[in-house]
């Protein structure tokens, strides 16, 4: 299973994603609080937080790169000694990649004079390739005038 991107806990967390995105939040919210069912090898294992903490830390400061990494770890580990919560966790995966973050957004700007040549704008392009000619000679005024 990936691990739940930080970048997608931390836009979570900050509001982002409008109405889907506070629903996706609520239910990672109730994931994380469910009962921590170790495996029977697993039952040794102490300290192993459940995320919680972690989750009302990001809650707070939403912005925070290390307390949305924090979460992400502690979902990972969680995920690994509880299988319930690994089915869980990765349903919630892949609803929450639905949600319009504005993660990955494009915005592009050209600016300083004429452009010659197309361009293009836009995100994750792939095995493209273009051909165009060179841009047309500059044409002053100290050329020579044609009429005599």
């Amino acid at each position: 299973m990936d691990p739940v991107s930080v970048g997608l806990l931390a836009a979570l967390a900050g509001g982002a994603g409008g109405e889907m995105g506070r629903q996706a939040w609520t239910r990672l919210s109730a994931l994380v609080r469910l009962p921590f069912r170790r495996g029977e090898d697993t039952a040794a294992v102490t300290g192993v937080s459940s995320g919680e903490a972690e989750l009302a830390a990001l809650a707070q400061a939403p912005a925070d790169a290390a307390r949305a990494q924090a979460l992400s770890t502690a979902l990972a580990v969680r995920a690994v000694l509880d299988t319930d919560f690994h089915a869980g966790l990765q349903q919630w995966q892949e609803q929450a990649k639905l949600v319009r973050t504005g993660d990955g957004d494009v915005d592009n700007t050209i600016s300083g004079g004429t452009q010659h040549g197309p361009v293009l704008q836009g995100r994750d392009f792939s095995g493209l390739s273009f051909t165009t000619n060179p841009p047309p000679a500059e044409t002053g005024t100290d050329a020579p005038s044609a009429q005599s």
